[in-house]
């Protein structure tokens, strides 16, 4: 297993569309565990391809305590939502910036696993607000796109000042 690099806001390529998974092969799944070993090392809870420089359809999530429940969504689409709420916020992309976004507090979701087989689950908390964090980024977005113009152009400008002096 080998640790991917995350790319950060704003590198372009977290605002592509990933493509739909047709191949479900050795390769996808040796991607797909080093996606896991990248979340865990960071450390996350979820991370999408995007977020990887790969235009896959495909995220990772453990929101367990114990880090023993790995879900692995291919294709993945949200079939239903209940609720909503104001949660905190962060992203593996936007390092070191939280802020409060509204999301839905249960959901049901359809997605394949990394062989191909077809399920759907039922979430709640925070495994429902991870759900709709890493479909966003499949689809190009990023959970400061829900936040004011004006906070998203100060993360910007931050994470620029940052970029800059680590080169």
């Amino acid at each position: 297993m080998a640790i991917l690099e995350i790319l950060h806001f704003p590198d372009p390529r977290l605002r592509e569309t990933t493509e739909e998974i047709t191949v479900f092969d050795d390769a996808l799944s040796r991607f797909v565990d080093d996606m896991f070993e990248t979340m865990y090392d960071a450390p996350g809870v979820g991370l999408a391809a995007t977020q990887v420089g790969d235009m896959r359809r495909v995220a990772v999530m453990d929101c367990s305590e114990d880090k023993n429940e790995r879900i692995v969504m291919c294709n993945p689409r949200i079939l239903w939502t209940e609720d909503e709420q104001t949660v905190d916020e962060g992203c593996l992309s936007v390092p070191d910036h939280y802020d409060r976004v509204t999301r839905a507090t249960r959901l049901g979701f359809a997605a394949q696993d990394r062989d191909g087989t077809a399920y759907e689950m039922t979430a709640e908390g925070l495994l429902a607000q991870c759900v709709q964090h890493e479909l966003a980024h499949l689809d190009g977005g990023l959970y400061i796109d829900k936040l004011s113009r004006l906070k998203r152009e100060r993360i910007r400008r931050k994470m620029a000042k940052t970029a800059k002096r680590a080169t």
